[in-house]
């Protein structure tokens, strides 16, 4: 190596990048070399520099300012001979979104609420560059949504990976689960990488659909990109620490818009209301027994839920002994005394009267409330369980007025267009922000005279005063 970087005469004048499993492999540069990026590191099984393949834009870039000759073996995806066939006019905020992610070199994350045309700054991404692109979604409802979308702009076919499908093609939609898995062999085929509701990509499993890809551009979409730290104390507690290598994995926020500043124009005009009803005496002394029962449990043990693991050893502890068991069985069972209220019950069966010429949709924690609310009120009913044909039919039939409510659980937080949907009713939910605005955004859709409305019902006296107080901690509810 010669004192300005580069390498010496005596070495291969042509330095060979190479995409393998998910990583770079750099051919041609010694060992002791210490001009690379931090990411690349010698492997002596292959002797060679070896990365991650998200660090190509970096390991080219540095090349190049020490002008280094290298060959690229490692791009295998295509420039797109032609753009989008139908391009609908954008809203100013959604150009001033293209504008602010390609200034920031076509890396980064917009931020628009649920109803905004997130989608629609996708498109106007993936036009702009024109690189093979895979966009990469949570459920399987929305890699539909997404592949009609981008056959009707681009006039192409578009493949699909998941789900049982795989086909492979410039454009391509798959899931978080289907993209970590088959990324290692598909890291090099794409240059913009899109994903929607990338909130979900920091977690261990699913940012190596992020890392295991060379591609260059990146977009990602969110309406609540913020690291939720409430989600750990949730019935099932989601991988939350990672969150903040969200900024490694696609870029840092580049554009922002919230609901409040959209609302009425671009967005429903809307309205909140919270609901407290009361337990009645009997259901007030068991409610008060069952969770002293749990909270002593915690005590005795020291367990403190309000640690990332303090569910975990709560479950691992409680499994040990008929005294833990029975604490277990008192946790849920004072959970579904405020969940299930029969006073909450009445008060919705007065709501859906009340609405009977609206589009609602009752959200609930837990499946089993899912399903006491459908059986009592002949409700359709989604939940996790439900196929995706039997779940397009129920929301077509909401779309259509065949059914002017559903009931569901945590399914439809996200990934459900209802544009005709404008009353929304939380019987009960987890004390996650997240979820909360991403509940709302479901009834924000645009129709003209519209008019939403979200109802949340507290069981007064219990700890769902505390959640709601928590899950309320947004803009959108002040």
């Amino acid at each position: 190596m010669t004192a300005n970087g580069t390498l010496p005469a005596s070495e291969p004048a042509t330095v060979e990048i190479r995409f393998r499993s998910g990583t770079l492999e750099i051919e041609g540069i010694p060992a002791g070399f210490v001009g690379l990026p931090s990411a690349c590191a010698w492997d002596e099984r292959t002797a060679c520099f070896r990365a991650p393949a998200s660090a190509y834009v970096d390991l080219v870039q540095t090349l190049r300012r020490l002008k280094i000759t290298y060959a690229d073996q490692a791009r295998q995806y295509e420039t797109l001979t032609a753009g989008a066939v139908v391009r609908r006019e954008p809203r100013p905020y959604q150009s001033e979104a293209l504008s602010a992610w390609d200034a920031a070199g076509g890396r980064g994350v917009v931020v628009l609420p649920t109803g905004a045309g997130k989608t629609l700054v996708a498109h106007m991404a993936i036009d702009l560059r024109r690189r093979s692109t895979l966009v990469v979604t949570p459920t399987l409802d929305l890699v539909r949504q997404w592949h009609d979308g981008l056959v009707s702009s681009f006039g192409v076919a578009v493949g699909i990976i998941g789900g049982g499908d795989y086909d492979l093609r410039p454009l391509t939609v798959t899931t978080y689960d289907s993209a970590y898995l088959h990324m290692e062999h598909l890291g090099a085929r794409f240059g913009l990488l899109v994903f929607d509701e990338c909130h979900h990509l920091p977690s261990a499993s699913y940012s190596l659909s992020a890392r295991l890809a060379i591609a260059p551009f990146r977009l990602g979409l969110t309406a609540t990109p913020e690291r939720d730290a409430w989600a750990t104390r949730s019935l099932a507690p989601k991988n939350v620490d990672g969150a903040d290598a969200l900024d490694d994995l696609v870029g840092p926020v580049i554009y922002r818009k919230d609901i409040v500043s959209l609302s009425g124009e671009y967005l429903s005009s809307y309205e909140t209301v919270r609901v407290v009803v009361d337990l009645s005496p009997a259901e007030r002394a068991e409610y008060a027994a069952e969770r002293a029962r749990y909270r002593q449990f915690l005590e005795a043990n020291g367990i403190s839920m309000a640690s990332p693991h303090g569910w975990t050893e709560f479950i691992i502890r409680s499994s040990r002994n008929p005294e833990g068991r029975r604490a277990f069985e008192a946790y849920q069972r004072q959970r579904a005394i405020a969940f299930t209220a029969p006073a909450k019950l009445d008060y919705v069966e007065r709501l859906l009267h009340q609405h009977r010429r609206d589009h609602a949709i009752i959200f609930t924690q837990d499946n089993a409330t899912v399903h006491l609310v459908a059986r009592r009120f002949l409700l359709p009913a989604i939940t996790h369980q439900t196929r995706v044909s039997e779940r397009s039919e129920i929301l077509d039939g909401l779309a259509q007025g065949r059914y002017t409510a559903i009931a569901t659980s945590k399914v439809l937080n996200e990934g459900v267009d209802v544009p005709e949907a404008n009353v929304a009713i939380v019987m009960s939910g987890s004390g996650s922000v997240r979820e909360h605005v991403q509940r709302l955004g479901r009834i924000l859709r645009k129709r003209d005279g519209k008019q939403a409305i979200l109802y949340e019902l507290v069981a007064g006296g219990t700890s769902e005063t505390f959640t709601s107080q928590r899950r309320r901690e947004h803009i959108a509810y002040r």
